[in-house]
């Protein structure tokens, strides 16, 4: 017998969902609406959520506890969202970490300078919550399941070295 999943039960233990069981987000932007509007639209999803409100203050944020996703604006005093996610993708404790920035700019060279930085996605401002909610379940899943890759790999490695 095999288990298919039915959209009117949570999904069994073990399957992609889980993803977003444990998962944090961190969410980053100078203004308090748009931390508390994206905060709102995330709620749903079960993950835990923090919050920074300029480029250092995400730094800081990331070297405390590596999140497992950063949703995070482009234009911010003291560090700019491009420079936050550059450095995000630099370091090896971090460089797998989706960044989505979100930002209010829409010109063909916002996307790319985001692109150059690392950005795995980008979304403009206002930001619908269907398309948010969809690109951080699917980043959170790709993230788990890469996590779930590495680990299997790592034991394999293990087993053949003993």
């Amino acid at each position: 017998m095999t288990h298919q999943h039915r959209p009117d039960l949570p999904p069994s233990p073990g399957t992609v969902d889980d993803a977003l069981d444990h998962a944090s987000v961190l969410i980053v932007d100078d203004n308090e609406q748009n931390l508390e509007l994206l905060q709102a639209y995330l709620d749903g999803l079960g993950c835990s959520i923090r919050t920074a409100r300029d480029g250092v203050e995400a730094m800081g944020a990331v070297e405390a506890a590596v999140p497992d996703l950063v949703l995070l604006d482009v234009m911010m005093p003291r560090m700019s969202g491009f420079q936050v996610c550059e450095r995000i993708k630099a370091s090896p404790r971090t460089r797998d970490v989706p960044v989505i920035m979100v930002t209010a700019l829409n010109e063909v060279g916002d996307v790319e300078r985001a692109v150059e930085a690392g950005a795995d996605d980008f979304l403009t401002k206002p930001v619908n919550r269907l398309e948010l909610v969809t690109r951080v379940r699917s980043l959170l899943r790709v993230r788990r399941l890469k996590s779930q890759l590495d680990s299997t790999l790592d034991e394999l490695r293990r087993y053949k070295g003993s």
